[in-house]
């Protein structure tokens, strides 16, 4: 069987607060919007503009990284992949289609405090605090 690819790469901004959930087990998951847009001149020559919304689902310590330091309006870079899921509401099967994050990086620094983002690792503690020397006599130059 011949090898496929299923990569998405996103760089937008979030159109709401992550909003965080937990499996019966316990697992952390966020899900929330990333708005991309495009911009062209039409043929009447004035400038136009398209806004797509993605649906993101993150998993696990990505999740919860998510839920600490994005919010609403901040940029990121997202990676993962398509999914399509479907559920049933009032009796009729619906279908929707989210990127699974896999990897995440916060362009605009953190969305908390003023210590700026955690690392981009995706195992990364969020708590970016304890690297920050207190004093200027802590720092190495």
């Amino acid at each position: 069987m011949a090898k496929s690819l299923n990569k998405v790469q996103l760089i937008g901004n979030l159109g709401k607060d992550p909003e965080m959930r937990y499996t019966s087990s316990g697992i952390a998951v966020a899900t929330f919007s990333v708005a991309t847009s495009d911009s062209w001149k039409g043929q009447d020559g004035n400038m136009q503009e398209r806004t797509e919304w993605h649906n993101i689902v993150a998993w696990r310590k990505l999740a919860e990284i998510c839920g600490e330091w994005l919010k609403k309006g901040k940029k990121v870079y997202i990676e993962g992949k398509l999914q399509t899921r479907s559920y049933e509401k009032d009796g009729v099967k619906k279908y929707i289609t989210e990127i699974v994050a896999e990897n995440l990086i916060m362009l605009d620094g953190g969305g908390k405090g003023t210590q700026g983002a955690p690392p981009a690792d995706t195992d990364a503690s969020p708590n970016v605090s304890d690297a920050v020397p207190e004093k200027d006599d802590d720092l190495p130059f």
